[in-house]
């Protein structure tokens, strides 16, 4: 496993400070403003809406947070406005990272995010630079708790599916970008539970690396996730899990 999914799984064995509920609630809160305001409040009529608040539930926010959350969106709360923006640049050895990021303050963000490719190693790049490395994709995510392989595979594949993964007790339900919550919803119908649906990137191709590139290429990728103005970091790097296991010593 390599890219997004490679990291998604070191920052689960590390503990990364993402997993705090705080800086969760935070990133998930923007999510759910922008989609409000972007689609509407209607989650029954807005997917991403209802896909952020699935995934807000999952975590335990509280529903007046959500409900707070809605209302700004649409405007029926003020508040400064918050906008999508990517991010491309370079880590160690030329590693390929696509950062996405939520933020009321362009500026501030921008060289925030800027600050941290610098300390590590890496460099901001222009619009566009490492954009074409990646896919846009759907991801849904299936607990594997009392599911077989088979019956995953046979509904996703039923559903409009174009791959699936096993990756730490879930299945990775991968679609094309636009077609996610249509495939979500017929997995959903086939029986079968959905703890989320995001759009993700992931890399075309991998580079691996190791020693002291993969070290700071592991720091900087944590210190993008811990800005809280970034939503999702992903990258085209590989990492033998025998390197992995000597950085963790």
């Amino acid at each position: 496993m390599s890219g997004h999914n490679k990291w998604a799984n070191i920052k689960a064995r590390k503990g990364s400070q993402d997993a705090k509920r705080g800086k969760v609630f935070t990133k998930l809160a923007k999510e759910i403003i922008i989609s409000a305001r972007l689609g509407g409040g209607d989650p029954d009529g807005n997917a991403r809406l209802r896909n952020a608040i699935q995934a807000a539930r999952a975590i335990n926010m509280p529903n007046d947070n959500i409900k707070r959350a809605i209302q700004r969106g649409t405007g029926e709360l003020g508040g400064d406005a918050i906008e999508e923006v990517i991010y491309e640049g370079y880590g160690p050895a030329g590693i390929a990272i696509l950062v996405e990021a939520a933020t009321d303050n362009r500026n501030r963000t921008t060289g925030e995010i800027r600050h941290v490719f610098s300390k590590y190693g890496g460099n901001l790049g222009v619009p566009g630079c490492v954009a074409r490395l990646f896919n846009r994709q759907g991801q849904i995510t299936v607990p594997g708790e009392g599911l077989t392989e088979e019956a995953v595979f046979e509904a996703a594949l039923e559903a409009g599916a174009d791959d699936v993964q096993s990756d730490e007790g879930n299945f990775l339900l991968f679609t094309k970008f636009e077609d996610m919550n249509t495939v979500s919803d017929a997995i959903e119908k086939a029986g079968l539970p959905v703890n989320a649906v995001q759009g993700v990137y992931t890399p075309i191709s991998t580079t691996l690396i190791a020693g002291d590139n993969a070290k700071g290429l592991l720091k900087l990728l944590d210190g993008l996730e811990d800005n809280d103005d970034v939503s999702n970091v992903w990258s085209n790097f590989d990492i033998a899990d025998s390197d992995l296991e000597a950085i963790e010593d």
